[in-house]
């Protein structure tokens, strides 16, 4: 694949992801098209919580190997409390530089 769009447009790759919503808060989901799940947040077509929060900002993604995987991880992440979500977008981030 080449580098710096891993994964995206590729039906069969999940993408964990987590964006920030303009109000400071963090957002987790799952996709298959992270481009057209970041359009769909931002025309408000996404989700209810998103709707309000525009725009959102990807700020981490994931790749899981299947859907199924996809959803285990997001429950796992969804568990997290923020200081530890901003950690993980934190320890990405690290790892680009």
């Amino acid at each position: 694949m080449p580098s710096g769009t891993p994964y995206r447009n590729d039906e069969s790759a999940w993408l964990l992801y987590i964006v920030e919503c303009c109000d400071g808060s963090l957002y987790t989901g799952i996709t298959n098209d992270i481009d057209r799940r970041l359009k769909e947040h931002n025309d408000g077509s996404a989700s209810r919580y998103t709707r309000s929060r525009r725009p959102v900002t990807l700020r981490y993604q994931e790749p899981c190997a299947d859907r199924s995987q996809a959803l285990i991880r997001e429950l796992s992440v969804k568990l997290l409390n923020r200081r530890e979500k901003k950690a993980l977008i934190g320890a990405a981030q690290a790892t680009r530089t």
